[in-house]
């Protein structure tokens, strides 16, 4: 069985829905706390990816920036997952982890942080990207961060981006990709997520009230989007390895 290694950074954002579809598609998943103490549950970073066939980086309330030797282990592990071509996801801070391993710019969004459901629009190459296939082209994703990828790696492709944050989503190069939005969330994940920063979702004119209206009136919707969307990475990204060396 094919092994996909999970790092997780909270104890609200797990795989989620991403999980269950590669579960479907028979991976296996290794999750690992590399944010917690060995005492805490905790569990390192591989020292490379040898016995893994591929990689998904969540998101956090941790910054790239932040002095944890784990971020700098974690992006050693992008690069060489990158390099070799293996499928490598990350979603929000994993997305802007990517970025920086492979020599991009990550930075404090200008202004307030983006929290809630918030339109997202995917530019035009991403209106005929394998990845995108059936994601309408603009749709409300579920948002929660206050930094931001400021610029891409040479050779990346801009998918999709929002009024207040440019960089919503980016290929690099085979199987490389990275989602600022919280692809992975079903409703009650985004509002633990959202409730675990309490200071950002209120710098962000965020109530639980306001979060909980916005889940109501555009979550079902997001819910088809973001399904359809985990099903096209799976089978597009994480599945061509094992076709090709079938």
């Amino acid at each position: 069985m094919a092994r996909i290694l999970v790092l997780q950074h909270s104890d609200v954002g797990g795989p989620g829905r991403l999980g269950a579809v590669l579960r479907d598609h028979a991976f296996r998943l290794d999750v690992r706390r590399p944010d917690l103490s060995t005492d805490k549950g905790g569990t390192p970073v591989p020292g490379s990816m040898e016995g893994f066939d591929g990689l998904v980086v969540l998101g956090g309330p941790q910054n790239v920036g932040d002095p944890h030797p784990w971020l700098k282990a974690e992006a050693a592990l992008i690069r060489e997952a990158h390099e070799a071509e293996l499928p490598a996801l990350g979603i929000c801070m994993g997305a802007q982890l990517i970025a920086h391993a492979l020599g991009g710019t990550v930075g404090a969004m200008e202004g307030a942080p983006e929290v809630g459901f918030e339109r997202v629009d995917l530019t035009v190459p991403a209106q005929t990207h394998v990845l995108m296939a059936g994601v309408p082209w603009s749709g409300r994703w579920f948002q929660s961060h206050s930094q931001e990828v400021k610029e891409l790696p040479a050779g990346a492709t801009l998918l999709a981006t929002s009024e207040r944050c440019k960089v919503q989503a980016f290929s690099a190069g085979l199987r490389t990709l990275g989602v600022q939005f919280h692809v992975e969330s079903d409703q009650p994940m985004a509002m633990k997520i959202a409730k675990a920063d309490h200071d950002q979702t209120a710098a962000a004119g965020q109530t639980a009230e306001t979060l909980t209206a916005q889940a109501e009136e555009h979550y079902q919707r997001f819910a088809v989007m973001a399904d359809r969307l985990c099903l096209n990475m799976v089978e597009n990204a994480f599945m061509v390895r094992r076709r090709r060396t079938a």
